[in-house]
């Protein structure tokens, strides 16, 4: 290959017709080789041949894939990131549809991955719908590839569900640990949670919000959800501050992925397009520039409100504290969105209150809260009941009241207990798996405490020396059981306001008639437990 013109001929401007087809079948035949020929003459002027040629490598390397299991990886191989013009596009809607496919196989159970691999078919059906009206010059090429995975996964949908009848297994729909998205069907509850953030975005003063509640309450859930929820004149636009905002190196890249968070929460959750704002746009004067992109942003958003929900706004405060941005440009931007941009709603979430962090109380002024706890006994009971359409499983009254009385309605809680409660019934014999009994809910607990000891431990950690001390000794008086105050005041007499007063703002016990309680049953098990 190194007697070709491409190699010794620099200077040679006109495309060498055919280069393309021989740097491709020197790289099946010799892989080292065709990739030290590629990234050679990406630096020249036949630089159109190797990209070229690595697109019909990608192509052929996509076409390859024979199951599932290798659709799932073909996105750490893919090179969408370093190319450009229009085969990008469609590299990239591959590796993102890989990365959809390998988050579905890690799902626990079949119902799940069912569930997951259905939204991926749908969206290769969206797909295949667009490149057969597509005018890129690629769509042509990556149709067949885009059939052949839908093929692939359908099928495998297909075994999944054979799978599961032949088993008689109960499938679990519950998801754990993480937040659940619009397209997952077990999402309940949280009209009143809704409803008053719907009002509070129609007051006339246009005061910022904060949505407060204990971690794993649903906060992020219930902001996945707000495009259905909310009327279809209010655009969420969310962004999770845990992600590559707060993480950024500097106030350009804080902007850039609060931009690029915003445009894709507005495509997902209203199916709304947002004008692109590029990295190189910011770097000479960042806050000009982002500012120019939101008058573009109103222009497309016509006679809508954009919600402009920030989660876990903690996770900035921190990176305040270490100095990437600047306290005054990054929050007086907010501030400037909530006095000047009527179209524009700031809502923040966070599991703390803004006397916690008050220079963010300086800057959002008249901050409404929005409290959001536990579900209510209705929606606690649909979670138990009946989470999805023909859920197999049936609980016997007092089963089913248990779980209740354990977790409050505690949605994270509620999930857990259920999802152990499916596993034992699943472990059991066909002629008694779909009924649970109250011993199916006891002997769920101790696995319940057992799966999520990172919940219970993250707790722990909310709470000082004195606090913990309190929980445990509450905790060994027994289900539901008040402790009055003069009986702490005998087991903690220097401390007591101070540490009540930490527990109840973490939620973690309540006042009664007869002094003080854990608020949620199951929590007090694990501290009983002696953790």
């Amino acid at each position: 290959m190194r007697w070709h013109s491409a190699f010794w001929d620099e200077l040679q401007r006109l495309p060498l017709l055919g280069l393309d087809q021989y740097v491709v079948l020197v790289a099946e035949r010799n892989p080292v080789e065709g990739q030290a020929a590629i990234k050679y003459l990406s630096n020249g002027y036949q630089r159109w041949a190797a990209q070229a040629a690595q697109i019909e490598l990608d192509a052929r390397h996509l076409h390859r894939h024979f199951n599932v299991a290798a659709i799932s990886q073909a996105h750490r191989s893919l090179t969408a990131g370093e190319l450009e013009g229009p085969a990008s596009v469609l590299l990239r809607s591959f590796s993102r549809i890989s990365q959809d496919v390998e988050a579905a196989l890690r799902q626990g159970s079949i119902y799940n991955q069912r569930l997951a691999l259905s939204s991926v078919a749908d969206r290769l059906d969206g797909l295949l719908r667009e490149l057969i009206q597509s005018s890129n010059k690629y769509a042509v090429r990556f149709h067949p590839i885009a059939n052949h995975w839908h093929s692939l996964i359908q099928n495998y949908i297909q075994e999944l569900t054979a799978t599961a009848e032949q088993q008689q297994e109960i499938d679990s729909p519950y998801i754990i640990g993480v937040p659940l998205t619009e397209q997952q069907r077990i999402f309940t509850g949280r009209t009143d949670v809704s409803s008053r953030i719907e009002q509070l975005l129609l007051d006339r003063r246009r005061p910022p919000l904060l949505l407060y509640g204990q971690r794993r309450m649903g906060k992020t859930s219930l902001l996945n959800n707000l495009g259905r929820l909310l009327p279809n004149t209010i655009i969420p636009l969310f962004v999770d501050l845990q992600g590559p905002a707060s993480r950024a190196s500097d106030q350009a890249g804080f902007l850039y992925n609060l931009a690029r968070g915003m445009t894709d929460s507005a495509k997902r959750q209203s199916g709304l397009a947002l004008p692109a704002l590029t990295r190189e746009a910011l770097e000479a004067d960042a806050f000009t520039c982002f500012d120019e992109w939101l008058d573009q942003v109103e222009q497309v958003l016509g006679q809508n409100t954009a919600l402009l929900s920030l989660d876990e706004f903690e996770v900035l405060d921190h990176a305040l504290d270490k100095g990437r941005f600047n306290e005054a440009d990054v929050l007086g931007l907010l501030r400037n969105l909530i006095q000047h941009r009527p179209r524009f709603k700031i809502l923040i979430s966070g599991s703390h209150t803004l006397e916690e962090f008050q220079r963010w109380a300086s800057y959002l002024i008249n901050v409404q809260v929005v409290h959001i706890s536990y579900l209510k006994e209705d929606e606690t009971r649909k979670l138990v009941e009946q989470p999805v359409k023909d859920f197999a499983l049936r609980y016997e009254l007092d089963a089913s009241r248990r779980v209740l009385d354990l977790t409050r309605g505690h949605p994270f809680l509620v999930q857990l207990l259920c999802a152990e409660i499916v596993a034992l019934k699943n472990e059991q014999d066909p002629s008694v798996r779909r009924l649970a009994q109250l011993d199916d809910v006891e002997a769920a607990i101790p696995e319940a405490l057992d799966s999520s000891s990172l919940f219970f431990a993250d707790i722990r950690n909310q709470v000082d020396k004195d606090g913990l001390a309190l929980l445990r000794f509450l905790a060994a008086k027994g289900e539901r059981a008040s402790v009055s105050r003069e009986t702490l005041e005998q087991q903690l007499p220097d401390n007591l306001d101070n540490t009540l007063n930490l527990l109840l703002r973490r939620e973690l016990i309540e006042a009664t008639d007869k002094g003080y309680r854990f608020q949620v049953e199951l929590i007090r098990h694990w501290f009983a437990r002696g953790s």
